[in-house]
């Protein structure tokens, strides 16, 4: 048997190579992709729920406090004499 030149098998790996679309172009992982891939190499699927958990709820704790602040706000400027400028 004989091999086949190197020529054309170089010749057919640009020729696949081209054919292949545009959007299968291969980015750099973002840095949120990686710290994610590091996560799930490190903590286990019940760790990894309870920080995303634990993370969730100070998501929540935060969203209520700015919702107690706008209320403050409104009942101190409905209880303010004069023009109300809310």
């Amino acid at each position: 048997m004989q091999a086949a030149p190197a020529r054309a098998t170089t010749a057919n790996a640009a020729h696949a190579f081209s054919a292949l679309p545009s959007t299968l172009s291969v980015r750099p992982p973002s840095v949120t992709g990686a710290l994610l891939a590091l996560e799930r190499l490190l903590l286990r699927g019940g760790q990894r729920t309870a920080r995303r958990n634990a993370w969730t709820a100070v998501l929540e704790d935060r969203r209520r406090a700015r919702d107690r602040r706008e209320a403050q706000h409104l009942l101190e400027a409905a209880a303010a004499p004069g023009p109300q400028a809310t």
